[in-house]
């Protein structure tokens, strides 16, 4: 199915004694907000990371839009779904933050001209102005998960997987961001996002999913 994520009867564990999912299977329509819940340790980032083939099920398989994540690169995969790790410092690796979000998309090949407006905008509406030039590991817990998200959307994924995006953020920023995830949404780009925030959840959760005990529940 072209237009769904498909998790069909996986099985993963960290080891022999723990199980963290077995005969698991869930769809994920692409063009909707899938909130996942669930305790901390219930295996809501696993899913995620299984979803991007940063680890694999030994059992079952688990399909991107009608390809198997199996016969695909990690590099194949980041290029459908933008992932934003839990903890934002994982995935920052230059030397500031206007190289961080420019970076890719020119050694992509893309206009030098047009990213760096693309970049401005990003930094604008994350807030990001004045640490523009700041090497990303100095700034603030906060302002990493901004550049993270704000690193994420200037490959203009088709899908998007967020891990608690909300973390460390205020209410002003909390907005600018569910602002962001509204235009988003109406280009018909699908998120799945890990959050315990209750207003965040009720804004943006076409669809919510709650992860125990190695079971999906709605």
């Amino acid at each position: 199915m072209k237009n769904k994520i498909e998790i069909n009867n996986i099985s993963y564990g960290y080891n022999r004694r723990r199980k963290v999912f077995e005969n698991f299977s869930l769809q994920i329509n692409n063009e909707e907000t899938t909130i996942l819940t669930g305790k901390n340790g219930s295996g809501k980032t696993t899913l995620t990371k299984l979803i991007m083939g940063i680890i694999k099920p030994s059992y079952g398989e688990i399909k991107i839009f009608g390809q198997r994540t199996a016969d695909m690169s990690l590099g194949s995969i980041g290029k459908i779904i933008g992932y934003v790790f839990q903890y934002p410092e994982r995935q920052l690796f230059t030397s500031s933050v206007m190289e961080e979000l420019t970076f890719p998309l020119i050694f992509k090949g893309l206009d030098k001209e047009e990213t760096f407006v693309k970049a401005e905008e990003m930094i604008k509406i994350f807030d990001l102005k004045k640490v523009k030039d700041t090497y990303p590991f100095l700034l603030s817990y906060g302002e990493k998960r901004r550049l993270a998200i704000a690193s994420v959307l200037m490959n203009e994924p088709k899908y998007i997987i967020l891990d608690e995006p909300t973390a460390s953020l205020d209410r002003e920023r909390i907005d600018t961001l569910s602002e962001v995830l509204y235009k988003l949404k109406n280009k018909k780009i699908g998120m799945l996002i890990i959050t315990h925030n209750k207003n965040f959840i009720i804004k943006h959760g076409d669809r919510v999913i709650k992860i125990e005990g190695g079971r999906a529940y709605e």
